[in-house]
């Protein structure tokens, strides 16, 4: 099982004494350092969100991370026509489509992928004519997997917040709907990727779920960084990611 990195809170840690300054060179945190941090680490690839109000991560981290990172880069990006066109001019690995609300402070829940089939479709199609592989970012419903087959994207990300939040049965029954998705998009030819909320203490309960390709994290590394680094922080995350069945 793969490890993307989600370094958009490092930005974000940035952004509280450098927005107004953004070409300061004394702006710190840098992400392209967290980044080569992070690949020193074990990490596989890199995950950042640009967001349409900019709130932590900017264009240039995006293409300085693009020119000076050699891992691989996976965008996430709202389903809108300024953020497909950073995409098709940046032209990530990956590209990861997901719902974007103003109001959130992270992206919460999953793209509604079967209720804007044919808006979802066409970013998909132009994306995927840059050869960049798309994923979707959606919550563990049947329904939302046999829209992203059918949409063509190469890949889903199971919403894994539910998961994260529940508690006692509550956790049963969110693992039991990650599993059915799983399988349902496995038995579909999609790889199957999972992410938000994954830390330390829960990562072994997805164990209970078949199929993962890839787990995308970001605040719970971020968060461990501070007290380790970030290059210790990936290695602790990649180390107890080697014993998942698969």
């Amino acid at each position: 099982m793969l490890l993307g990195v989600n370094i958009d809170h490092v930005a974000t840690l940035r952004q509280a004494r450098y927005a107004l300054l953004p070409d300061s060179p004394n702006a710190e945190p840098s992400p392209l350092v967290a980044a080569m941090d992070a690949r020193e680490g074990g990490a596989d690839s890199i995950t950042i969100h640009v967001r349409g109000d900019r709130r932590h991560m900017q264009d240039r981290d995006a293409f300085e991370l693009r020119r000076a990172c050699p891992l691989p880069l996976n965008l996430e990006l709202g389903v809108t026509p300024e953020m497909v066109a950073l995409a098709l001019e940046l032209k990530p690995d990956f590209a990861c489509l997901v719902p974007e609300k103003r109001e959130e402070v992270t992206t919460e829940g999953g793209l509604d992928a079967a209720g804007r089939l044919a808006e979802v479709k066409a970013a998909v199609k132009q994306l995927q004519e840059k050869q960049i592989r798309v994923s979707l970012f959606i919550d563990p419903e049947i329904d939302q997997v046999a829209a992203a087959a059918e949409i063509g994207a190469e890949m889903i990300e199971l919403h894994t917040g539910c998961f994260s939040n529940a508690v006692n049965g509550g956790l049963e029954a969110e693992i039991s709907r990650l599993r059915a998705a799983a399988e349902r998009g496995h038995a579909l030819g999609l790889q199957v990727n999972a992410g938000h909320g994954i830390n330390y203490a829960n990562l072994r309960r997805l164990d209970e779920v078949p199929h993962l390709a890839e787990l995308n994290i970001g605040h719970a590394l971020v968060s461990r960084a501070l007290r380790v680094g970030m290059t210790a922080a990936v290695r602790e995350m990649k180390e107890a990611m080697e014993t998942y069945p698969g």
